[in-house]
């Protein structure tokens, strides 16, 4: 009987022609939260009569296909509900407050749940499952008193589309189940039942890419055998362009927000789809060709370090990557190696935080922390600024850059952070095969699909940026414990960002850097510990540090072994080298 109201309610809301589109959205966004948490009930109901281990299981991944058919509303506008509801089964460290928040939601009780529940467990699976009935509760009040807008309603089914792609096909929330190729069909349906609200002739162009990629993702469920590459870009990325192309058809505005991904994103991989000034965070640090160029002058000349003998390109060489080839760098005393090994400069402006401890969030303060460490350069802005005043260049390239601001340190910083951030170019060969540039050969396409699937790469290193800035909203870098060894085999000490926050779940946690020209960049890991690509995939091969025998109970990566075979690793690594620019 309540499944019959259901669908009256749904029959109602799509059949109302007479209201507002938007209007129409809501009442079937909240039909849909009510039929979510019927589901979560039927599924209590289960768990507190003892039912089998397969029925729960059942109930389960039928209430979480319910929750994907929402989740682009639900991320869309109340995303700290939704990370309640289905976010990451690991704790996160609250640094406004110095507290550890445990986690909660679907992926908690997914890992009670699979792959066998065991009734020892029912308290537990008991209190999770109404912890996530409150934050149902809240998500459909807060969508009863939420407006609605056309425009965003459009971003919103794109912006789906696109955490399809980096998260849903990848198993990011999904990690124990496995489960996540199904969901996926949860999520599309979603996108095509509100779509339907605007569209729903049998001869629309966009219905039918939906329908189409429903129907290949049915067919093709197994999670190691999906392919990605396929799915991306015959079926997803079509979808996200039919979408905008539909929106502007409507007449429907695009609205205007300074943001990491644009408004303007027909799919993720467009040319200039990131903007690096939403990263930038300040009017003020804007990036112009005049300061990009004075910043490139500056980064090569010794005037900012201590004594005028070490500049930033030092240590940072454009022919790799913006690294140095070195386990680790020379002191700036030259006895002695500084704390960790070189990064590259090249595609990191698309992060939230910098160094590997994610000690600062701007460009800018990681240049001053660079100039003042005592270990790298041993300078001195307001040194800098008296030296740098002397040169009559210079005078007329602040000039140029600044124009009558004078010569301090904010412009000396800002201009080193806007060269950087030119050092930003999506150019490589994945990027022109996944815009039908280039073809992949085989070895390349089945490695793609290996870091996106079963080797789990894509759900810490996120398409396209291959970093761990998450996506889609792209608001903040992750930091992993993956349990690196040192030279001789053991835990390497390097406690990372747990030296600035204290924080147990820290120990031993650094920021996910990009792997973009990764073929460059070796020695890897904040130690420089591994000389060769072949080296760090068998180290996450074998599960990082837990799967190498450490005790390390706060490891973020999964400790299972990938088990990959000897041509997947050959793979991982042909699809990688991909990641080069073209530049390179």
């Amino acid at each position: 009987m309540k499944t019959f109201f259901y669908f009256l309610i749904v029959f109602g809301v799509v059949s109302c022609q007479d209201k507002p589109k938007t209007d129409q959205v809501k009442q079937l966004l909240i039909a849909d939260i009510s039929a979510l948490s019927q589901s979560i009930s039927d599924l209590d109901q289960l768990v507190q009569k003892d039912a089998s281990s397969l029925l729960i299981q059942k109930q389960f991944l039928k209430a979480h296909k319910n929750y994907k058919q929402i989740e682009l509303f639900s991320e869309y506008y109340f995303p700290e509900v939704s990370k309640a509801i289905n976010g990451p089964a690991i704790p996160e460290f609250e640094e406004n407050d110095g507290l550890t928040i445990e986690p909660q939601g679907f992926q908690v009780i997914e890992e009670f749940v699979f792959p066998n529940y065991e009734k020892e467990a029912k308290a537990e699976v008991l209190k999770e499952i109404g912890i996530l009935n409150s934050n149902l509760k809240r998500l459909e009040k807060i969508t009863s008193s939420t407006e609605l807008t056309d425009s965003h309603v459009f971003d919103a089914l794109r912006l789906e589309v696109f955490r399809v792609i980096t998260l849903g096909i990848t198993g990011f929330d999904s990690p124990v189940a496995q489960k996540s190729i199904p969901e996926v069909v949860g999520a599309l349906e979603g996108i095509q039942k509100y779509y339907q609200i605007y569209d729903g002739k049998s001869t629309d162009a966009t219905a039918e890419i939906i329908t189409k990629a429903i129907k290949y993702v049915q067919a093709n469920s197994d999670f190691n055998r999906f392919d990605r590459a396929t799915f991306i870009k015959e079926y997803a990325n079509p979808l996200s362009r039919s979408l905008y192309k539909k929106q502007v058809a409507l007449q429907i505005p695009v609205f205007k927000e300074l943001r990491g991904l644009r408004t303007t994103a027909q799919t993720l991989f467009d040319k200039v789809v990131f903007d690096e000034e939403a990263f930038s965070g300040f009017p003020d640090y804007v990036t112009t060709k005049a300061k990009s160029d004075l910043g490139k002058t500056l980064f090569n000349d010794p005037i900012l370090s201590g004594d005028n003998s070490r500049s930033c390109a030092s240590c940072h060489h454009s022919d790799k990557a913006f690294t140095d080839g070195e386990t680790k760098a020379v002191s700036f005393d030259g006895k002695s190696f500084v704390e960790r090994n070189t990064p590259t400069l090249t595609n990191i402006a698309f992060q939230r935080v910098f160094f590997s401890d994610s000690r600062v969030n701007y460009l800018e303060d990681q240049a001053v922390a660079v100039i003042t460490n005592t270990s790298e350069m041993h300078g001195s802005l307001d040194v800098a600024v008296t030296k740098i005043k002397k040169s009559k260049l210079y005078q007329q390239k602040f000039e140029s850059a600044f124009p009558k601001k004078g010569i301090t340190a904010f412009e000396i910083k800002n201009a080193l952070a806007s060269y950087i951030r030119t050092l930003s170019k999506y150019d490589s060969k994945f990027d022109m095969y996944m815009r039908e540039e280039v073809a992949f050969n085989a070895n390349e396409k089945a490695g793609f699909n290996l870091f996106a699937g079963k080797g789990k790469c894509a759900t810490c290193h996120f398409i396209p940026l291959t970093n761990g800035t998450v996506p889609p909203n792209f608001m903040k870098s992750e930091s992993e414990v993956l349990g690196v060894p040192n030279s001789a085999g053991t835990l390497d000490a390097d406690l990372g960002k747990y030296n600035l926050t204290s924080a147990g779940i820290h120990k031993y946690s650094f920021k996910t850097p990009t792997i973009r020209n990764i073929a460059l960049t070796a020695p890897y890991m904040h130690n420089g510990v591994y000389k060769t690509l072949e080296e760090v995939v068998d180290f996450y091969n074998e599960g990082g540090g837990r799967g190498l025998g450490f005790e390390l109970d706060n490891q973020t990566l999964p400790e299972d072994k990938l088990n990959l075979s000897p041509l997947e690793k050959k793979q991982l690594v042909a699809f990688m080298r991909t990641l080069t620019d073209k530049k390179h």
